[in-house]
């Protein structure tokens, strides 16, 4: 048996299903840093990795049409996979993610700008590469973590995943005080009995 694509929704169809007033959940993967940066009014912060962890307590509280968003759809979609796997079908992916939202000239909640996590593995993996060949000039062996990188960028394309990006979302400047599994369900509890206001 085939597994079916993943279901998009354009941004401005998402706009409209919103501002309809209909049961749609926005849930946003995005690190907490990306998100305090830019997000969709409404749209709740499950940073991918807290979601993989708790999984089963999210998806107890995921019972209206949910709609993932990241920075362009690589990390929603390997989010829609993990409740896929979890049982959970009602499963959109932001066409475009934020990047196509904010194309579109949609509406968002600015905070303070952040680097993206695509962004900051770019510097860390190019920083690596770059003094690594510059260092194989007096000790030759340094040359090998240049073709580990660009062993392990190679590795991330073709599986899309990321293992740099996992490691930096962990860094406090990814992170938030209030991004944890207690609090997210909290406000997805809140959420149900009373109307969501742009978080």
């Amino acid at each position: 048996m085939t597994e079916s694509p993943a279901v998009t929704i354009d941004p401005s169809a998402l706009h409209e299903l919103a501002d309809s007033g209909k049961n749609v959940r926005i849930i946003d993967v995005r690190t907490p840093g990306e998100f305090e940066s830019v997000h969709i009014p409404g749209a709740y912060n499950v940073p991918l990795d807290l979601l993989r962890e708790h999984r089963d307590e999210f998806c107890a509280h995921f019972d209206e049409n949910i709609v993932l968003v990241c920075r362009s759809g690589q990390r929603a979609t390997q989010a829609e996979q993990t409740l896929r796997d979890a049982g959970l079908f009602n499963i959109h992916i932001l066409d475009g993610g934020m990047l196509g939202w904010e194309s579109a000239g949609l509406p968002v909640n600015r905070g303070a700008e952040r680097w993206d996590l695509e962004r900051q593995v770019r510097l860390v993996a190019g920083s690596l590469v770059l003094s690594s060949i510059l260092g194989s000039i007096a000790v030759p062996k340094l040359k090998w973590l240049a073709a580990g990188i660009g062993g392990g960028l190679t590795f991330a394309a073709l599986s899309n995943t990321c293992a740099m990006g996992m490691l930096l979302s962990k860094l406090p400047y990814n992170r938030s005080a209030s991004c944890d599994a207690r609090t997210i369900v909290a406000q997805l509890v809140e959420s149900n009995s009373t109307p969501a206001e742009g978080n």
